[in-house]
């Protein structure tokens, strides 16, 4: 195992001068349900246009063997403001309800803690999923209505150990997805919920159109929190001396429900998922048009990814029947599985990178990277070395985002987990999944080994990238290996060698 000094020592000579006011702003545009296949630039048989994610790719680096830590999403996302696989949290399987506590422990140092510390403005969009403290009414405990949302509420008080307990500086989104969760939150407030009875509804939100708040349709969440994102965006540029920022949009999209607003229903011909991303790509284009049109492009890096791979739903309304079947598009390419699973269509996702100047234009990486990374790669370009206690799990990428010489691998291994709390580990082009099935939303399909069975599943994905031959009876040695390596981050709290202080 390579010491932290020598990947430090050449990790740093590969930042750009990045420290201090030279520091670029970072904008994380994290999509909900992208699939691998359903970009263009990822999929050429796609059957959805995406010109935006495909300029963008044209403009930066695209990684073809980038994974989310989880194949869903609050893992995913506490993963990316923590640097620490989310299985490492009380949150062992499946994905949080909307009125469960925040699951980032107070004292946790995170992404948007490290680099407000750095001068950083930081600032967080969209869907959070990762759990605050409601106001509760006296009389009447927390507890589910049958309508997806908690009964005892008090939507007039504001809420505790949210976003903005978490580091950020501002915050206006909802608690999960819109199924979830009809209400938005201004910075710890509910400013009108979809609810009944109402809230007294705000005259006007900042950069938000009246026309997307009033009456309530979920349609608009996705334009509403795009406006709302640019506004921010135009409000930075107009300012004559700003601060590097950090802006993380956790879009809505193409998340069910299967909700494509005006122009982009029936855009595609394929579906209402299809026309969905379709709708996700131009939110991606007005974001990045804020960006340019402000002056922000050089000095910003933007990191476009998903938090798990696509479910495969085709239409609108409830998810039902699959997108591969009726329309022909597959949304996770070819890779095995979908959301939720533990096979590669579950948490293989698209990233893009870019910074011009920076990363090379138009080039293709095919390192092993997970969004566990972000983490020590943003505590690299603000020229700061992580605590032991903090992320624990997340290797720095900055140069293979950059294109800079690096020892290889950067990642010793990469473990995933899937929604019901199905393990497997990546090495090179090993892939070891402890238990039978999928580990998915079909849960008859995971199933305990009989006796005599193998009790896990083996793949090489570099001759067998479908995950169709599985030789856990033919590789005992590998099996017996990476069942170690994985047993020892478990146990050692810890996948990234602690680093030796000077």
């Amino acid at each position: 195992m390579k010491t932290f000094s020598l990947i430090l020592g050449m990790a740093l000579a590969a930042v750009p001068a990045a420290h201090g006011s030279e520091s670029p702003s970072i904008l994380v545009l994290l999509a909900d349900d992208l699939g691998y296949g359903d970009p263009g630039c990822f999929n050429p048989d796609s059957k959805v246009p995406t010109p935006n994610m495909d300029r963008l790719a044209r403009q930066g680096r695209r990684f073809t063997d980038a994974h989310s830590p989880s194949s869903v999403c609050s893992p995913t996302r506490y993963s990316i403001l923590t640097g620490r696989y989310a299985w490492r949290s009380r949150l062992k399987l499946g994905v949080l309800n909307p009125w469960d506590p925040a699951l980032i422990d107070p004292g946790r140092l995170t992404l948007p803690f490290l680099l407000k510390r750095h001068g950083y403005e930081t600032a967080a969009f969209g869907k959070w999923h990762l759990g605050w403290n409601w106001a509760t009414s006296a009389d009447r405990p927390l507890s589910a209505d049958g309508r997806g949302f908690p009964a005892g509420i008090d939507f007039t008080r504001p809420i505790t150990e949210g976003p903005t307990s978490r580091g950020f500086d501002h915050f206006f989104g909802m608690v999960g997805s819109t199924v979830m969760s009809p209400c938005l939150i201004e910075g710890n407030r509910p400013i009108f919920t979809g609810i009944r009875p109402p809230l007294n509804r705000p005259p006007t939100i900042e950069g938000v159109p009246q026309s997307l708040l009033d009456p309530w349709d979920e349609r608009n969440s996705l334009p509403m929190l795009t406006a709302r994102v640019v506004w921010y965006l135009d409000s930075l540029g107009s300012r004559p001396n700003r601060s590097p920022f950090f802006l993380y949009f956790a879009m809505t999209a193409p998340h069910a429900p299967i909700i494509p607003h005006g122009r982009f229903r029936g855009l595609t011909g394929h579906g209402g998922a299809c026309d969905f991303v379709a709708q996700l790509d131009d939110t991606v284009g007005l974001v990045l048009d804020a960006i340019d049109r402000n002056g922000m492009t050089e000095n910003t890096l933007v990191i476009l990814t998903s938090d798990n791979g696509s479910p495969g739903f085709a239409d609108e309304g409830a998810p039902t029947g699959s997108v591969i079947a009726r329309y022909g598009h597959r949304p996770n390419g070819r890779w095995r599985g979908m959301k939720g699973d533990i096979h590669e269509g579950g948490h293989r996702v698209p990233m893009i990178a870019r910074w011009p100047g920076h990363v090379p234009a138009g080039t293709t990486c095919d390192e092993t990277v997970c969004l566990v990374d972000l983490m020590a790669t943003c505590a690299l370009i603000v020229g700061e070395r992580l605590p032991d206690d903090a992320g624990e799990d997340s290797h720095d990428i900055l140069p293979a985002i950059l294109d800079r010489p690096y020892p290889r691998p950067l990642r010793e291994a990469t473990v995933h987990h899937a929604l019901i709390g199905t393990f497997a580990i990546r090495r090179g082009e090993w892939k070891l999944i402890l238990g039978r099935g999928t580990g998915g939303f079909t849960l008859p399909q995971y199933i305990l080994p009989k006796p005599g069975e193998p009790a896990g599943q083996l793949y090489n994905l570099r001759d067998d990238p479908g995950e169709t031959r599985d030789l856990y009876a033919d590789r005992p040695g590998v099996v017996a290996d990476l069942t170690a390596l994985l047993e020892s981050y478990r146990r050692n709290g810890r996948s990234v060698p602690r680093p030796s202080r000077p």
